[in-house]
């Protein structure tokens, strides 16, 4: 593995003792992007936060990690956990890809046969090659996928999933962050955002979705998707 991704990985789980970062979650916040609390939810749902009505995903074009093309036909069919974020983040991302690549054993024999795929989409493409991208997913999982495209197909596609990134830092400068959501969102076999869960706040923790609890909801989630 690339020694740069190696060190990357390995400071989010030193950091991961030591600091909260919560303020990557202000993104989260927009009050066009109203979610309905999972106990008044008819699914039954505890912990995600369900959208008023599932979200149109606007048209994209990207390329994912195997150098192929990747539209919202590949959203279809199946149920998805897509996350946001960027190979070179110190903290949140690699420690988010490390808990889903744990618990996505679990995920799937809860779903029972219902295919359910995690998508890691890169907002940073000016660093986040094919090649490292491909490096990068294959350390967690090798059946997650991970994509990026240019900024004009990213800025529109993040917002319609209701989340967030920005650039913090010039790019001009070598080691800048991308601040950006950090929320794990559900997309239904139909290629629609429904809701997401939101990460947990503990002091001295990073903030991150709390696999736990989408172990909990997702087939609550799926029965009533195919009870609708």
């Amino acid at each position: 593995m690339n020694t740069t991704i190696k060190i990357v990985i390995g400071v989010a789980f030193l950091i991961g003792f030591g600091f909260s970062l919560s303020w990557y979650e202000t993104s989260d916040n927009h009050p066009n992007d109203r979610t309905q609390s999972a106990d008044t939810h008819p699914s039954g749902t505890q912990y995600m936060q369900w959208y008023p009505q599932p979200r149109k995903i606007s048209e994209f074009t990207l390329t994912n990690h195997k150098h192929m093309m990747m539209t919202n036909a590949d959203l279809n069919e199946q149920w998805t956990l897509a996350f946001v974020g960027y190979t070179y983040c110190p903290d949140i991302c690699p420690t988010t890809l490390a808990a889903l690549n744990q618990a996505y054993p679990m995920i799937i024999e809860k779903a029972q046969d219902d295919p359910i795929k995690v998508w890691f989409l890169s907002v940073d493409p000016k660093r986040d090659t094919i090649e490292r991208l491909a490096e990068y997913i294959g350390f967690f999982n090798p059946n997650f996928v991970a994509a990026t495209a240019e900024h004009k197909e990213l800025y529109p596609l993040v917002r319609s999933m209701g989340m967030m990134y920005s650039m913090s830092q010039s790019t001009d400068e070598p080691n800048y962050l991308v601040d950006h959501s950090g929320s794990v969102v559900v997309i239904n076999p139909l290629g629609q955002v429904i809701g997401r869960f939101k990460p947990n706040h503990a002091p001295g923790q990073i903030a991150i979705s709390d696999t736990e609890q989408i172990i909990a909801d997702l087939p609550k989630v799926i029965r009533f998707a195919a009870g609708q």
